[in-house]
């Protein structure tokens, strides 16, 4: 699984870092997404895919 976001299009919702924090951040200044690791292990695979579900702007994108 590799994860990109776009910090362009992102809401500063937290939607992801509710999901998978051990994968999602927002910064403090603007809350817009932060990736902590494009690779996630497999054990996080199921939070992820929550938490691109859960985008309301599809900032999040995963490649299987």
């Amino acid at each position: 699984m590799k994860v990109t976001v776009n910090q362009d299009v992102c809401a500063s919702s937290g939607n992801c870092v509710m999901h998978a924090p051990e994968v999602f951040d927002q910064r403090d200044e603007d809350g817009v997404v932060v990736l902590l690791t494009e690779d996630p292990s497999a054990e996080f695979a199921d939070q992820v895919r929550r938490a691109e579900a859960g985008c309301p702007t599809r900032a999040i994108h995963i490649e299987e």
